[in-house]
């Protein structure tokens, strides 16, 4: 309080020491950045004494950094085999209670990736159950 009533009676125009002071009136605190600069003025401007910087750095060192958490990177989604799908189509236009094939044709068309296995069911189960 004291470092931010040297800098206003310095300084009366300045308006970042003044809204720094007004703030510390009505919350009863300033955040680590607001501190850094007050520092910062309070260095350059060469009134407050040594032992009073150093107790403001202090204050500064002792509360915490916050960091911003970094932005989510989506993935994009996977492209879906057009042939997987005609291929599911015409297995379940044939034979419409097929088990594997509604499981398979579900998976697909809620856009869930289909490994491998599942690609080679579907193009064995066209190959034996279309020909």
């Amino acid at each position: 309080m004291q470092i931010l009533e040297t800098l206003v009676k310095a300084n009366p125009e300045g308006v970042f020491v003044n809204s720094l002071y007004q703030q510390y009136c009505n919350k009863g605190g300033l955040s680590k950045k607001q501190l850094e600069g007050m520092y910062a003025k309070a260095a350059k401007s060469g009134l407050i004494p040594a032992a009073k910087l150093a107790t403001l750095e202090a204050i500064i060192k002792k509360k915490p950094t916050r960091y911003k958490s970094e932005t989510i990177k989506i993935a994009p989604e996977p492209e879906k085999d057009d042939s997987i799908g005609i291929a599911l189509e015409a297995i379940l236009h044939r034979f419409p209670q097929h088990k594997m094939g509604l499981f398979l044709q579900s998976k697909y068309t809620h856009n869930e990736p289909l490994s491998e296995v599942e690609k080679a069911a579907i193009k064995r189960l066209a190959n034996i159950l279309l020909k």
